[in-house]
C-alpha cells in the first residue's frame, strides 16, 4: 500500500489552529500537527462509526484498551494491563492532574529547557516551585542532562516533568542516561511525570524507550503519557491517555481530574483504536518520509541559510534553528515580517532562547522548500 505525503491540501477556512493564526500570505510552520491527510483507515473507520447517528458522552471500550496494550507489547515489549489506562481530552491536562495530586507546595518540579510552552507553565498553575534546568550542549550538536543539578534539584521529591522525545530539541533519550535520571528520581523520592507524545517518530533506526520499562521500582512512581494524536496526525481529536501501573498512584492521580478533566470524545477514541490496530503501514511509510524532509533542511540549513545552525533532530517533525549569528533582535518576527513564514518563537521554551525559533517540517516537501526558499531569500535581501 503507498501513501502520498506530497499532497498539498488548502486548510484555510477549516478552523485549523495552524492556519488561522496569520494572514493568509503567510506560510505557518509553527504548531504541532502536520499538513498531510490522517491515515486513510481512519477517515473510513470514522465515516462509518458516524453512520450509527448517536455521539453522546462516551466511555473507552475493550476493544480501544485491547489495541493500546497490544501495540505497547510490539513497539516496546511493555506489558501493561487494560485498567492501568486512564483516557483524557490531552496529555496536557495528564501532567496538570499529575502534579496537582503528587506534588507538595514545598518541593520543586524539575523542567528541563527548552522545553514546549504548556509543560513548561504546568508548575505555575499549581503554586509549585519551578526549576528549569538547562541541557548541556555538546560538540557533536547533542544535548545531555546536568545530572549532577538535576539531583541537586530534586533534593525532598517532587517531580520531574521530562519530555521523551523531547520538544522542541528532537531528542531521543538513550538507555543509560534515561537511567540515570531514573536513579536520581528513585533515590530523592520523586515522581517521574514522562509525556512520550512523540514516541512513534524516531530516525535513524532508533526505538523509543518509555521510561517506566527500565524497571518494576521505575514504573511504579511514573506516569506515562502517550497518544496517537502526533503521529498518526489526529490532533484535534482530542484523545491521549496516563499509563500508570501501580494501583494506589493511579486512584490518586485520577481523582484529581474531578471538576476539571472531562471525558473523551468518541470519534477521538475509535480514530485511536484504529490507529493502533491498523495503521502501521502507514506509519512506517510517514517516518520514512519525515526523515526525508529532516535530511533535506539539514542540508538547506548549512547551504542556503548563512548565520542559522541547528542540531539534527533524532525524533519528531520539529527542528530547533540557532539564529544567534544572524544578530537580530527577534528571529521569529523577521521571518513573519520579512520572508511570510510563521515559526514558533524561541522565548516560549526559554528564558535565553530569544536567538531561536522551532520549525515545523510535518509537510508535503514542496511545502518545506517554500518555507526555506522564503527564508533564504529574506536573508539575502537583508544582506544585500
Amino acid at each position: 500500500m503507498t501513501f502520498d505525503f506530497d499532497q498539498v491540501f488548502d486548510r484555510h477556512g477549516t478552523g485549523s489552529t495552524k492556519w488561522s493564526r496569520y494572514p493568509t500570505d503567510v506560510l505557518p510552520m509553527w504548531v504541532a500537527d502536520m499538513d498531510f491527510a490522517a491515515p486513510p483507515m481512519i477517515i473510513q473507520a470514522l465515516q462509518k462509526r458516524l453512520e450509527h447517528p448517536l455521539l453522546g458522552y462516551s466511555v473507552a471500550k475493550d476493544d480501544l484498551r485491547e489495541a493500546i496494550v497490544a501495540d505497547l507489547w510490539n513497539k516496546y515489549a511493555w506489558r501493561v494491563e487494560p485498567q492501568e489506562l486512564i483516557f483524557l481530552p490531552g496529555v496536557e491536562s495528564g501532567f496538570n492532574m499529575a502534579l496537582k495530586a503528587l506534588v507538595q507546595p514545598a518541593q520543586n518540579v524539575v523542567v528541563q529547557v527548552p522545553n514546549y510552552p504548556p509543560l513548561r507553565h504546568a508548575p505555575g498553575h499549581w503554586g509549585l516551585n519551578k526549576v528549569e534546568l538547562n541541557f548541556d550542549p555538546q560538540p557533536d550538536g547533542t544535548y545531555t542532562t546536568p545530572l549532577a543539578t538535576l539531583n541537586a534539584s530534586l533534593q525532598g521529591g517532587g517531580a520531574l516533568l521530562l519530555s521523551n522525545p523531547h520538544n522542541p530539541l528532537g531528542k531521543a533519550f538513550a538507555r543509560d542516561e534515561l537511567q540515570a535520571i531514573a536513579d536520581i528520581c528513585l533515590a530523592n523520592e520523586a515522581w517521574i511525570i514522562s509525556d512520550e507524545i512523540h514516541a512513534e517518530l524516531c530516525f535513524d533506526g532508533r526505538q523509543h524507550l518509555p521510561m517506566a520499562t527500565l524497571s518494576p521500582q521505575i514504573a511504579q512512581r511514573t506516569i506515562t503519557l502517550m497518544s496517537a494524536s502526533k503521529a498518526y496526525n489526529i490532533a484535534g481529536l482530542k484523545t491521549s491517555f496516563m499509563i500508570i501501573q501501580d494501583r494506589h498512584l493511579r486512584e490518586r492521580v485520577n481523582h484529581a481530574r474531578c471538576g476539571m478533566v472531562d471525558s473523551v470524545n468518541p470519534l477521538g477514541m475509535e480514530a485511536t483504536r484504529i490507529a493502533y490496530r491498523e495503521a502501521a503501514p502507514w506509519l512506517a511509510a510517514l517516518k520514512d518520509y519525515l526523515q526525508g524532509n529532516r535530511d533535506y533542511l539539514v542540508d538547506a540549513v548549512r547551504s542556503r541559510l548563512p548565520g542559522i545552525t541547528m542540531n539534527v533532530p533524532q525524533s519528531t517533525y520539529l527542528a530547533w534553528l540557532d539564529c544567534s549569528a544572524l544578530g537580530l533582535d527577534n528571529p521569529q518576527q523577521f521571518f513573519l515580517e520579512q520572508a511570510k513564514v510563521g515559526l514558533s518563537p524561541g522565548l516560549d521554551f526559554g528564558d535565553d532562547c530569544q536567538q531561536f525559533v522551532r520549525l515545523n517540517f510535518g509537510c508535503p516537501r514542496s511545502m518545506l522548500e517554500e518555507g526555506i526558499a522564503r527564508m533564504e531569500r529574506s536573508l539575502r535581501h537583508r544582506n544585500g
